[in-house]
């Protein structure tokens, strides 16, 4: 199945990605990452645009506000998951901002239509037990008796925001493909973070060739690959079977962080993540 193909190179571009952005993250801040990588989507992408003129002819003026206004949720999304990290459980902000997918799903059914058999629901349920395992340290968290505090909400707008977004992107999606909903989203989140940064007085770090340029060029670029990957997935098949799918990305980023930096990674992980891969593999058949 197409659909199942493309949400799985969404799955690896994010994954994979962000430990790109990690990088550039340790060396310039996340406020910066995030305003530099998008800044640099818009040319590396605009690439694609003489290959997708055609499709502009479909554009009107309620479609394009609906997709930039779907830009700027997804952009209030960014803003609260960055400003959950700083003064929350990072493992905590984190699952939560991830669980954007049940959302997505939930919003699919209940206003695009779409429905799941009992067999993709056991295997989408099993994806999102992995996903919690694997992100999210349990006995840590039972230690410190969690407090509902600001990060939490953080990440509950972040989920919030991702799950509205990627529910109802599919509407231009149909009526554009599956370019240029994804660029216009670029064009409308850059001028948002940039508002942001400046109300909130963020020191923007200057772009490094020595250090930061590479490693947001390739964040940059397989973010922007998952996200259109992700476009392409939703106009061949069901959003609510895309969606968890590409949204396990933290699974593989936390493998990779281990690999990659030494972040140590505990049993209950290694578990999430065995579980998670098990229930995409579970879905991909139940989808065929």
């Amino acid at each position: 199945m197409p659909a199942i193909f493309f949400a799985l190179i969404s799955f690896l571009g994010w994954g994979i990605g962000d430990i790109f952005g990690t990088v550039a993250t340790r060396k310039i801040g996340a406020y910066s990452t995030t305003f530099w990588y998008i800044l640099l989507q818009v040319p590396i992408f605009a690439i694609g645009i003489p290959f997708f003129t055609g499709h502009l002819q479909n554009l009107t003026l309620e479609i394009l506000i609906l997709n930039t206004t779907l830009g700027l949720i997804g952009t209030i999304g960014l803003v609260a998951f960055y400003e959950g990290l700083k003064v929350g459980n990072a493992a905590l902000v984190g699952t939560i901002a991830a669980s954007f997918a049940a959302l997505t799903v939930l919003l699919s059914i209940i206003f695009l239509g779409e429905s799941v058999s009992l067999q993709q629901s056991m295997a989408i349920v099993i994806i999102f037990i992995g996903l919690i395992g694997s992100t999210l340290d349990i006995k840590s968290l039972i230690s410190r008796k969690l407090i509902v505090d600001k990060g939490i909400w953080m990440g509950a707008v972040a989920m919030l925001s991702w799950g509205i977004y990627w529910a109802f992107i599919k509407i231009p999606i149909k009526e554009l493909g599956w370019f240029w909903p994804g660029y216009i989203s670029i064009l409308a989140s850059l001028p948002g973070i940039w508002l942001f940064i400046k109300l909130r007085e963020i020191k923007l770090t200057k772009l490094n060739f020595k250090g930061s340029f590479y490693p947001l060029f390739a964040n940059a670029l397989l973010l922007g690959v998952g996200a259109l990957s992700f476009n392409l997935a939703i106009e061949k098949g069901f959003t609510s079977i895309v969606a968890p799918i590409a949204g396990s990305y933290p699974t593989i980023f936390v493998l990779l962080a281990y690999l990659i930096f030494r972040d140590p990674i505990t049993r209950q992980q290694i578990a999430g993540i065995i579980i998670t891969l098990f229930g995409i593999v579970m879905l991909s058949v139940f989808s065929i």
